[in-house]
Formats: C-alpha cells, sequence, structure tokens
C-alpha cells in the first residue's frame, strides 16, 4: 500500500488492524519494513489481535524517492506523516539502530500520542560518534561517504544527512518523554556500543525506564532467542 501526498515522495506501508496501542515499526538506517524484526513483530501481533503499522521511509524499500536524498528531518517526517494520516489513538514506538532516534524525535513532536517507547540498539546522535574525524571531513568535503556493511551493500552517508543529524543532537539535554520507555541492546553490538542505552537512559525523563541487556547479543538482535525477548518486553508494558 502507498501513502500519498502533496510534494512529497510516496510511502509504501503495510497495516495491521487490531487492538491498540498501535505499535509502529521504525527501520534503522538503509533498512526497510521486511526486516526480521520487524516480520517477527507483525506475526506476533496477527496473533495477539494487535493493531500494527510498519513503513519504508523515503528512497527506502518499496517507497518512492532517492536514498541518498533523504536526510534525519525528511525520514522524521515520513513517521509522523504515517502517524497523522494512518493511525488513531495511543502508539507503542518500536525503533531498531537510527529508528530509535527517529522514534525519540517522533515522541517529542507527538507526546500525547505516546503509550510507550521501546529502542533495539537506538543510535541517536550517531552522527556525532559513529565516525571518525576523518569521515567526517570526508564527508564535509566530498559530500557523500561510501562505507562497507557486514550486512550487504556499502552504505553511503551524504552531508545533507550528516548535518541533518548533527541539527538533531540529543543526548546532551534531557529528553522529553514521559512514556514507559524499554531500551534492549546487545553487549556484543560493534555498531553502536551498549554503553549509549545505559546513557540514554539517563537523559530520558520518564521515572519508568528499563535497560535490557544481551551479553551474547550483537546490533541485529533478530537471533530467535533475541525476538523472544523483543516480545516479551513489549508484552510486559503496562
Amino acid at each position: 500500500m502507498l501513502l500519498t501526498r502533496p510534494n512529497a515522495p510516496a510511502l509504501a506501508y503495510q497495516r495491521r488492524e487490531g487492538a491498540g496501542p498501535t505499535l509502529l515499526f521504525l527501520p534503522g538506517y538503509a533498512s526497510d519494513m521486511e526486516g526480521t524484526k520487524a516480520l517477527a513483530l507483525d506475526a506476533w501481533a496477527a496473533d495477539s489481535g494487535r493493531a500494527m503499522l510498519r513503513f519504508d521511509y523515503r528512497g527506502c524499500g518499496a517507497s518512492e524517492g532517492a536514498f541518498e536524498e533523504g536526510t534525519l528531518s525528511a525520514w522524521r517526517d515520513d513517521a509522523l506523516a504515517m502517524v497523522d494520516a494512518l493511525t488513531d489513538g495511543p502508539l507503542v514506538l518500536i525503533g531498531s539502530s537510527m529508528g530509535g532516534w527517529i522514534g525519540l524525535l517522533l515522541a517529542e513532536a507527538r507526546p500525547d500520542r505516546i503509550a510507550a517507547f521501546m529502542g533495539i540498539a537506538a543510535a541517536p546522535d550517531f552522527t556525532d560518534w559513529g565516525f571518525t574525524q576523518a569521515e567526517k571531513m570526508t564527508i564535509l568535503e566530498a559530500g557523500r561517504l561510501e562505507r562497507p556493511s557486514a550486512y550487504g551493500d556499502p552504505v553511503v552517508t551524504t552531508r545533507a544527512f550528516w548535518q541533518s543529524g548533527e541539527a538533531h543532537r540529543m543526548l546532551h539535554r534531557e529528553v522529553a518523554i514521559d512514556a514507559p520507555v524499554r531500551l534492549l541492546h546487545g553487549q556484543r553490538d560493534s555498531d553502536v556500543p551498549w554503553h549509549h542505552s545505559t546513557h540514554l537512559a539517563g537523559q530520558i525523563r520518564s521515572a519508568d525506564v528499563q535497560t535490557i541487556l544481551v551479553k551474547d547479543g550483537d546490533h541485529r538482535l533478530s537471533r530467535p532467542q533475541d525476538l523472544q525477548i523483543l516480545i516479551a518486553t513489549i508484552e510486559g508494558l503496562p
């Protein structure tokens, strides 16, 4: 299905009707709604009679647009468009890696809609800590940086995305979320070190924040045992 918008790329999505709060899955950088975690959550939602929405940012997956034209601001706006056009009532935001950053921004933008937030190796501010100084200079001077990925094709970061990310850094301030928050992270994550989740937990305003660490878990947290922890954590939300 496609959400068409004036003056913006159409966004591909899959919506499952059911009981609320609606689960909204936010993919990571260069990922899409057909990933292992998104599909596992959708299958659980089907079995549980829960409403769920998953989608692709512009330039990703089945959505229109060019990936290298995407920025953090644009992808946040895509998530806002999904919330405003296709959902009613409370939401449980589930953000994977960069999707965790977008989910945090979304929660601050629509505080009255958020029943809970769950980050899976959430990566706010990764434009700051995720690149060496030399890589940042390449991005600024050449306009793009291409890095190999353990998950498939090389990953491109553009100057526009990097600048957008720097404009939305949040780990230096209070993160204005009052809903329950759960942060799941693997301690063998070589992409987003797990201590970023413990730091994020301290910055979130809510008193109901829990960090769940998986000692042998990697960045993807897509093994059957990881998915069991993910689903059990969502089931346990108040």
